[in-house]
């Protein structure tokens, strides 16, 4: 996989740059990760409500063709884009979902997090009183728990990174974001992936002290090798 690293690019043209790539993909081209922040943007994905946006004020609002609600992208943020030929790499979206989870996961762990899963939630969740706590959550994906239209539990937790995904002719676009050390006000002006009172964190809220170009070295080199075929 090639990483290409864009630094602080806008968020439209990324946009566009990503479709266009996937448009134009032949079954030989390499897959690519693509590794960014963007300056202040809410995105709303394909099933987005406009009721989720309680207050933007000057941040643009970008409709998107992702999977998902309403989530912001800004400044001290790792967003990731992997473009990946699936039928290619041998596995389905809910694999490649896992997968990406997995790459978060263990990118927090290098700074000494616990990430966990939600049922029905897809990203990944910190506990607010003991990130470094390896105690498995009650809230966590297991048999018989969640599915679709169950209500995910958000109790002692906060949001620490966001999926939205495209797949289209097997090739995905769009990704995830890790946040490391932002100004999180603007997520009070919306309801976080479409839920209202989720709290939303960053590294440095739950006192890991790192850089932007660290975090998004060790993500960066765990999304390459949690996607390799």
């Amino acid at each position: 996989m090639e990483i290409r690293t864009l630094g602080c690019a806008p968020y439209l043209p990324t946009y566009q740059a990503m479709r266009d790539f996937t448009a134009q993909r032949t079954p030989d081209m390499p897959d690519q990760l693509w590794i960014c922040e963007h300056p202040p943007v809410y995105t709303l994905g394909l099933a987005g409500q406009t009721s989720h946006l309680l207050a933007p004020g000057d941040i643009p609002v970008v409709p998107t063709n992702r999977g998902g609600q309403v989530t912001y992208h800004g400044p001290g943020q790792v967003v990731a884009y992997p473009l990946i030929d699936l039928q290619r790499a041998g596995y389905y979206v809910k694999e490649y979902v896992y997968r990406i989870e997995e790459a978060v996961i263990r990118t927090l762990a290098h700074f000494g997090i616990t990430g966990h899963r939600v049922a029905s939630a897809p990203g990944i969740y910190v506990r607010l009183d003991d990130p470094h706590s390896h105690e498995r959550l009650a809230q966590r994906p297991q048999k018989g728990a969640g599915g679709p239209g169950s209500t995910p539990d958000f109790t002692g937790l906060g949001k620490i990174a966001a999926l939205g995904l495209k797949v289209s002719r097997h090739c995905t676009y769009h990704g995830v974001a890790l946040n490391v050390a932002m100004d999180l006000e603007p997520y009070a002006r919306i309801n976080p992936c479409g839920y209202a009172g989720l709290q939303t964190v960053d590294l440095s809220t739950i006192g890991v002290h790192t850089t932007w170009e660290e975090a998004a070295d060790v993500l960066g080199k765990q999304l390459s090798i949690r996607l390799a075929p």
